[in-house]
């Protein structure tokens, strides 16, 4: 019993600098996986939203934090907007508690030509003179007096 003892002393004294790098290696290893699996797609992850924040326009439909979805009235400062969440009803948020944008709307000149030839193309105007919308704006005098869209 007293060899056993003795022995056992003497093997663990013979290897002190593998047997400290055997201790972390596994601590290290964990540290490593960590790293991959959680924190870098979280860094990733965060990147993309600051892109989605500092992209936001006028017209943009968005979901806050809360759950409420609205569009984008104007844009108040670098941290504020002011989102439209009914008619007429404006609420002034911060920029980072919008979660996902639903709607991009075009740059403005884009969207101005794309109305002018919508406008001049035959297959959208009307034959007759009914009262027609583009976007649910009424035409004429007509369809604002009876409400038809």
């Amino acid at each position: 019993m007293f060899i056993s003892e003795a022995y056992a002393q003497a093997a663990g004294a013979s290897a002190g600098g593998i047997d400290a790098l055997q201790q972390f290696l596994p601590l290290i290893l964990i540290f490593v996986v960590f790293y991959f699996l959680l924190l870098r797609p979280q860094q990733k992850k965060m990147k993309v939203h600051r892109e989605m924040i500092a992209q936001l326009r006028r017209g943009d439909r968005v979901l806050t934090q809360g759950g409420i979805i609205g569009q984008i009235n104007k844009v108040i400062s670098d941290s504020e907007l002011s989102v439209e969440i009914a008619e007429g009803v404006r609420v002034r948020v911060l920029r980072g508690s919008i979660t996902e944008v639903l709607a991009k709307t075009e740059p403005v000149s884009g969207a101005a030509k794309d109305d002018k030839d919508s406008a001049d193309t035959p297959a959208e105007t009307p034959a007759s003179g009914a009262a027609t919308a583009e976007a649910g704006k009424p035409v004429s005098l007509l369809g604002k007096l009876f409400g038809k869209k």
